[in-house]
């Protein structure tokens, strides 16, 4: 049974990241009937930051921890059994500040961790995530993309695309909903904005 992790940054329910991922999820399901989706909504509940507690606790032998540093990682330990059950996974993002929004950095900080999804060896890190692939939903009110004045303001993609590789995630492909604030200025509807990127979103999930 293939199962997919849906999640989603941004704290607008109408938002337009949001609805890619959920137009995805929707494919995914139709194409995987007995498919097992798991959502994880970052805005509902935003991960704890971690701290001093957490970070000794990461770096002490399991065997070692103590009752609170196994409660300091317990919401890492979830967090990372999703994306270790996760044959694909679909990741919506508004991008805020030309970043990505901070309860997604904040699970970013909490699965990127020594000893569960990376490990040092002999020629350095090696992801331990292997044969999964992310399809990355981007929303942004500008355009970002190459080749356009913006390019170089664009922090979300080529990051996401270093940290998923860096736990081992190397297939993840981006759609990206650039210049949405056309929609705000009344130069377009969104129905007319959003269709090529949802049929892209549609193609990528078939």
């Amino acid at each position: 049974m293939s199962t997919l992790l849906h999640i989603d940054s941004s704290p607008l329910e109408s938002s337009i990241s949001r609805e890619l991922t959920r137009e995805f999820t929707k494919t995914w399901k139709t194409k995987n009937p007995s498919g097992k989706v798991i959502d994880r909504d970052l805005a509902a509940i935003a991960p704890k930051p971690i701290d001093q507690l957490w970070i000794g606790a990461a770096f002490t032998p399991e065997a070692a921890r103590t009752p609170e540093q196994v409660a300091a990682l317990s919401e890492s330990d979830v967090l990372i059994s999703e994306l270790e059950q996760a044959d694909e996974i679909v990741i919506g993002i508004a991008m805020h500040n030309f970043s990505v929004p901070s309860v997604l950095k904040l699970w970013i900080d909490q699965v990127v961790r020594s000893g569960k999804t990376f490990a040092y060896g002999a020629s350095g890190p090696e992801g331990q995530l292997k044969d999964k692939r992310v399809t990355v939903a981007i929303a942004s009110g500008g355009v970002y993309e190459s080749g356009t004045p913006a390019a170089s303001m664009d922090f979300v993609a080529p990051y996401i695309r270093s940290i998923l590789g860096f736990i081992g995630i190397t297939d993840v492909r981006f759609v990206t909903a650039a210049g949405a604030s056309q929609i705000m200025m009344g130069a377009i509807d969104r129905e007319t904005f959003l269709k090529p990127t949802l049929d892209q979103v549609r193609e990528l999930a078939a």
